[in-house]
């Protein structure tokens, strides 16, 4: 069977632009496979804009997480503006990193070492979650994977000095805010150190004859899951003696699909 894939895409990319959820696809536009969901994807990245980014992290089982960032919900600041369900936002604490140089295609794969030495810069991120779904848990993986792996931006924050030269299996995360808003955990890298996803992903890429090019930041998991957050709340997120961030999430005004 043969989905409509521009369609797919269309709709998802209507939906994203216009801030609002929307029911499960239709049948003839549902993903089949994980390559579906792949072509869904680049489709929706050329409605959306330029690739600032990816998010990804190790394949489980039959799973695949390797979703485009848009680089127009990428934030340099220390407010953003996300479309929500209720009166929290969702953030992910994250260590990402920026290209210097392209990674492309090539018959001999990508070694740890050509990956560090491609990396021009380590930062605090914090991913903002959310999709474009009525109710995300009843979406197969496939479709969830096409609409970019329950992603609506990232916030990126400041460089970590020596970057990769820093321990970087456990952060100790502490989230502040005024009115006694309060988050603390030890949190591990779910893939066990951060450079270990974007290295499967350079590779992943390879494979498909597609390129990681410089400039793009890549964030490779959360340290501490999904975490709700208030709304218009000034938040301090410290990862312990790597540095801290500064974000209030504001909700985002929604259009008429």
């Amino acid at each position: 069977m043969t989905i409509d894939v521009a369609a797919a895409a269309t709709e998802l990319a209507r939906r994203r632009r216009a801030g609002r959820r929307g029911p499960r696809l239709e049948p003839a536009l549902r993903p089949l496979s994980i390559a579906d969901a792949f072509a869904i994807q680049q489709r929706i990245a050329t409605r959306m804009g330029s690739i600032g980014g990816w998010k990804c992290s190790l394949p489980a089982g039959d799973r695949l997480n390797a979703a485009p960032i848009f680089a127009s919900t990428i934030v340099r600041g220390t407010r953003a503006a996300v479309a929500v369900r209720s009166a929290t936002a969702q953030i992910e604490p994250e260590i990402a990193f920026v290209l210097a140089r392209d990674l492309a295609p090539r018959d001999a794969p990508f070694t740890d070492a050509d990956v560090t030495a491609a990396i021009g810069a380590t930062h605090l991120v914090l991913e903002l979650l959310g999709n474009r779904y009525d109710e995300p848990a009843d979406v197969p993986p496939a479709e969830m994977l096409a609409d970019c792996s329950n992603n609506q931006g990232l916030v990126v924050g400041p460089v970590v000095p020596r970057g990769l030269a820093e321990p970087l299996e456990t952060i100790e995360l502490a989230i502040d805010g005024p009115d006694g808003f309060r988050f603390r955990r030890l949190g591990r890298h779910p893939e066990g150190h951060p450079l270990r996803p974007l290295v499967w992903l350079a590779n992943f890429q390879r494979a498909r004859g597609e390129s990681l090019t410089a400039g793009q930041i890549v964030t490779t998991g959360s340290y501490a899951g999904a975490i709700d957050v208030p709304l218009g709340t000034p938040l301090t997120i410290a990862f312990g003696p790597l540095g801290a961030m500064e974000l209030t999430v504001d909700p985002a005004p929604s259009t008429a699909l």
